[in-house]
């Protein structure tokens, strides 16, 4: 039987898991007709958002589906790749897509529940977070699977392939395409939601907060529904496409590299059975996820975490059978599997470490708004730069490991292709739990938006005290998936790199790999790619820049204009905010995603294929640690912020508060625009150099 089944089936029990999760939190009530009406204004601002983009990407892949396909018919490419990166752009805006109604259909449940208690509320923004990740998992294996069976019959029936290695090297580099569909959709989600939701959260804050001195989530602040809106665009659809690529170009680009590793179809498949049980495993870590009232936020995390470390054990053990099954003379790819597994959790701890306010590094942040805002930006960014040690230390120590575990040596090919193998197993076993890992992640914005809806609908203190602990729980947890996503970004770039040069290998044999730094084109490509993250990052920042400012002037002018607003006796103009982020954001995000895609065609053109691989190691380098750098230091802001609003040092209203809103500001686009994308922002580059390989052999000045 074709192993490949597995994955199938895995595919159909995530998504029937999903649709489970779904029809169950859609059981809940919506609350009060003020809490129904406050939801339909986020859900419209929503959808009208994610019309707008989804018809301008659609506008990038068509131009893009043309050029590839003029590609194909000269030579340059295989004749599937136009049709496969159009499928990997589909399923990563279908994920988003689902993910994004599901959240906006819960915010209000989960403001309802909390009402009945903490645990309630728990459970109904965790179930609906769950959809979300299973549906990034199932539709990825789903994505996987149909590429698979339909080139497997291709290449069996049509264009008779007799060599197995050979028909796997054909499957996998056509399977390849699809990852870069899913990374430009991503990164157009995850940029475009970014700015979005930054722009109005920093528009509301400054305005709201800082100069009029209203609380957070007021009714009376315009850019109040545009917040919670840019919560479920950014936070959960941005979210969803990105680890959507993320997973998919793990086991792809793992997949790939069983060819050069001498591993055929077996190898080929271990990424992909993991990545099935990686389904049963969350779906049972599922089930412990629960609290009890008055929980503290130290026990709300002990219990996403414990449904996170179950589902790890139990994908740990599978992994060993799996394994000895398959390829039982390699039993170092199983330690491979644990060291992804368990870099991937200590890559949580350290993150939840150093941005939750129940450590010390957020309690001292904190403190320093005692002596104004600009010690509070400071301190931010020296927390930020120093949480970056421990990620690389874990995610080196990773590569090491995995790489000399399954037999790496450098100074045999083969057996350096088993180690590079080895690092994308890592890579697959760090995101095979994806689907609780992404649960807990996407339930933080639900929350969020629930704690607004209270605000807004007026409920009692007590609903706010759960929505509040709930939400800043859901700061701790999102800052841990982002740095989850870039700690797996960076082992999944590693692949990607080795499965490029695999990729020029297969094209052009006889082309000689020179990658010693002293060797000019690497040279230049690595600082070229060493820079590409800070260009990217500084053109981000500039877009929310731009696009907070604008709602700046709009709040400001509302409340002048618009008579008895600030007394409560009138109501706001919502649309206006919601409309301008949306087209702020469709503008801003052009830029920054066309550099991530034009840059790397331009280095190969003019440097050739060593200057590529010098350019993608320097971008997989600088963006990792800048990536770390930015979501830490975003998210300790935040909870920084969070934690003197619980009471300390003066509580709400204090001049120590308003520092540290003024630092909350500062750490929003570096945590939900700039870092989550400069993760995406790795893998698309090496996603596009391995599908413009041919093209780069081809015509290349160096």
């Amino acid at each position: 039987m074709d192993l490949m089944l597995f994955v199938a089936i895995g595919s159909i029990i995530a998504l029937s898991f999903a649709f489970v999760l779904f029809n169950k939190v859609r059981s809940h009530s919506e609350g009060t007709e003020q809490m129904i009406k406050i939801a339909n204004a986020i859900r419209k601002g929503a959808s009208a958002y994610l019309k707008r983009q989804y018809t301008g990407v659609g506008v990038f892949f068509a131009v893009v589906f043309v050029v590839l396909f003029i590609l194909s018919l000269l030579g340059y490419l295989n004749y599937f790749v136009p049709f496969a990166f159009l499928t990997g752009g589909f399923f990563s805006a279908m994920s988003g897509f689902i993910g994004m109604k599901t959240a906006t259909m819960a915010n209000s449940r989960t403001a309802c529940a909390a009402q009945q208690g903490l645990n309630k509320g728990l459970r109904v923004a965790f179930s609906a977070g769950a959809v979300m990740g299973f549906v990034v998992v199932g539709l990825g294996l789903l994505d996987l699977s149909i590429w698979y069976f339909f080139l497997k019959f291709w290449y069996t029936n049509v264009e008779v392939v007799r060599s197995e290695s050979l028909m796997i090297q054909y499957i996998t580099s056509n399977m390849l395409t699809f990852g870069m569909g899913a990374s430009c959709m991503a990164l157009f989600a995850r940029v475009g939601g970014g700015i979005f939701t930054k722009a109005a959260d920093v528009g509301a804050d400054l305005v709201g907060k800082v100069e009029a001195g209203i609380p957070e989530d007021d009714p009376r602040n315009p850019a109040v529904i545009a917040d919670n809106v840019g919560d479920n665009v950014g936070d959960v659809a941005g979210m969803g496409a990105d680890l959507y690529e993320s997973y998919v170009g793990s086991i792809i680009s793992t997949s790939a590299l069983a060819v050069s590793a001498g591993l055929g179809m077996k190898g080929m498949a271990v990424p992909m059975l993991l990545a099935a049980l990686g389904v049963i495993a969350s779906i049972f870590g599922t089930f412990f996820v629960k609290t009890k009232e008055d929980a503290t936020q130290k026990t709300l995390l002990k219990s996403l975490r414990l449904g996170t470390y179950i589902s790890a054990g139990i994908i740990a053990v599978a992994s060993y059978f799996v394994i000895n099954t398959l390829l039982p003379q390699y039993m170092g790819v199983f330690y491979a599997v644990i060291a992804g597994l368990v870099s991937g959790v200590l890559i949580g701890f350290t993150t939840e470490y150093f941005t939750s306010d129940t450590y010390n590094p957020t309690k001292g942040l904190s403190k320093t708004s005692e002596t104004g805002s600009a010690t509070v930006i400071i301190g931010g960014l020296s927390l930020g730069m120093s949480s970056t040690v421990w990620p690389v230390i874990i995610v080196g120590t990773a590569i090491l490991i995995s790489f000399f575990a399954c037999g790496g040596n450098v100074s045999d090919a083969l057996s350096f292709n088993r180690g590079l193998y080895g690092i994308g197993v890592a890579a697959v076993g760090m995101l095979s739990t994806l689907g609780i890992t992404l649960a807990t992640d996407a339930y933080g914005p639900i929350a969020d938006n629930a704690g607004g809806i209270a605000e807004m609908s007026g409920l009692g203190k007590e609903v706010r005290d759960r929505t509040d602990a709930l939400d800043s729980l859901g700061n701790t947890t999102a800052a841990t998936g982002k740095g989850f996503a870039i700690g797996s970004a960076a082992l999944t770039a590693l692949a990607l790199i080795a499965a490029y040069i695999a990729e020029v290998k297969n094209l052009a044999p006889n082309v000689q790999f020179n990658l010693s730094i002293t060797n000019p084109p690497v040279l230049v490509g690595l600082f070229i790619g060493a820079m590409i993250p800070f260009l990217f990052a500084a053109l981000t920042m500039e877009a929310v820049g731009k696009a907070a400012q604008s709602i700046v002037l709009e709040v400001r002018r509302q409340f002048k204009t618009i008579k008895g607003l600030l007394e409560g006796t009138a109501e706001p103009d919502y649309e206006s905010c919601v409309d301008l982020c949306t087209r702020s954001s469709q503008k801003l995000m052009i830029l920054p995603a066309v550099l991530a895609v034009i840059v790397p065609i331009a280095v190969g053109l003019i440097l050739g294929v060593n200057g590529v691989a010098g350019f993608l190691a320097g971008t997989t380098i600088t963006g990792f640690v800048l990536a770390v750098m930015m979501s830490n230091a975003g998210g300790a802001w935040d909870n920084a912020k969070k934690h003197i609003e619980a009471g300390n040092l003066g509580g709400k209203g204090s001049d120590c508060h308003k520092a540290a809103v003024v630092g909350d500001t500062v750490g929003d686009p570096f945590k939900d625009t700039s870092g989550p994308a400069i993760n995406i922002l790795i893998k698309l580059t090496s996603m596009v150099s391995i599908v413009f390989a041919g093209l780069i052999v081809a015509f290349h000045l160096l």
